[in-house]
């Protein structure tokens, strides 16, 4: 398989050498006006972001990227861009592993290798006055020759590799992603990320100890959790990881 050296038609590539957090920065040229396609990668970062204001590890040597999008639609398809995302990191990153079809996704959108954690991604989005999805920020990392020694999760790395060359991969998967959706509809991206998922039926614990059995995703990307004779739809949250070790 080819691997692509440079963004696809219609993006940018800034690299810096080091910031304190690549969407920070990208977050501000959103909201000063900047142009969709405008993805920045930091050699390391001093004060990257995770969910729920978790602090991100970002040694040199792993993957830091940020990247805008101005997709238009009402406000309420930033859940469904959001597991876009985390498609993008595992069609992204299937081409450095040496066995793709390892690589899982843990909902949201975090990238998983067996029980370790392989990539994460924080979504973040601006409304219009009208309702409307303004712009889009992905913020990715993605582990590769260093990959963190966290305290409650076990994690994993693919190993030295130029990481524009994973951004460039990554930027790939989106386009042809964004092109799924256009021509199938969002079902298409569904059953995409559902195929990277956890098998159906297979015991989750959310973080705050609500728990049931895996039911699917709804047409909103939310979680399907199936407990106490029913099926209930997750919008926010994390899927527990299970202890490190």
């Amino acid at each position: 398989m080819s691997l692509p050296a440079t963004p696809p038609p219609g993006w940018r590539l800034r690299i810096e050498d080091s910031l304190p957090s690549t969407s920070d920065l990208l977050q501000r040229l959103a909201v000063a006006g900047e142009p969709e396609g405008l993805a920045i990668l930091a050699r390391e970062q001093s004060g990257g972001r995770g969910r729920d204001g978790r602090v991100w590890s970002s040694p040199r040597g792993n993957l830091y990227f940020s990247l805008l999008l101005r997709p238009g639609g009402p406000v309420r398809d930033a859940g469904r861009w959001a597991l876009v995302a985390g498609l993008v990191m595992v069609e992204g990153l299937a081409p450095f592993a040496t066995d793709p079809a390892a690589l899982r996704l843990k909902w949201p959108n975090d990238v998983l290798m067996g029980d370790a954690k392989l990539a994460g991604v924080l979504c973040e989005s601006a409304a219009t006055v009208e309702g409307g999805l303004d712009w889009f920020i992905m913020g990715i990392g993605a582990n590769l020759a260093a990959p963190p020694a966290l305290p409650d999760r076990a994690t994993i790395g693919l190993g030295a590799i130029p990481p524009e060359q994973v951004a460039c991969s990554m930027l790939a998967a989106l386009e042809r992603l964004r092109a799924l959706w256009r021509d199938q509809g969002f079902a298409a991206i569904r059953t995409a990320w559902m195929a990277r998922g956890p098998a159906m039926q297979a015991p989750l614990t959310l973080r705050g100890g609500r728990s049931g059995l895996y039911a699917g995703l709804a047409e909103d990307g939310s979680l399907l959790l199936a407990a106490e004779g029913r099926v209930h739809a997750v919008a926010t949250g994390e899927v527990a990881y299970r202890e490190a070790g």
